[in-house]
């Protein structure tokens, strides 16, 4: 839905209401978009901040495959002459 600014300020209330529900309000000015009505969504808590951290680390450790030592790795960079392979 798109109302001008004018027009709105007489039904912020409704208008409000409406972008609560859901529904997107644009304001115009001089029939161009100037403003969006959205509505705030709450901050999560840190219970679930927390599970979800623990889901993304979960995530991330199931992705880890264990390859050579870093220690290691001029062994296979290199050639038992010293030169790159």
């Amino acid at each position: 839905m798109q109302i001008s600014v004018t027009d709105a300020k007489g039904q912020l209330t409704e208008l409000v209401r409406r972008a609560e529900a859901g529904d997107e309000i644009i304001l115009t000015r001089h029939g161009h978009a100037a403003v969006r009505l959205v509505p705030v969504r709450s901050a999560p808590d840190r219970k679930h901040r927390r599970s979800l951290l623990q889901a993304v680390r979960a995530s991330g450790a199931a992705k880890v495959s264990a390859g050579p030592p870093a220690a290691r790795s001029q062994d296979f960079l290199y050639g038992d002459d010293g030169l790159p392979e």
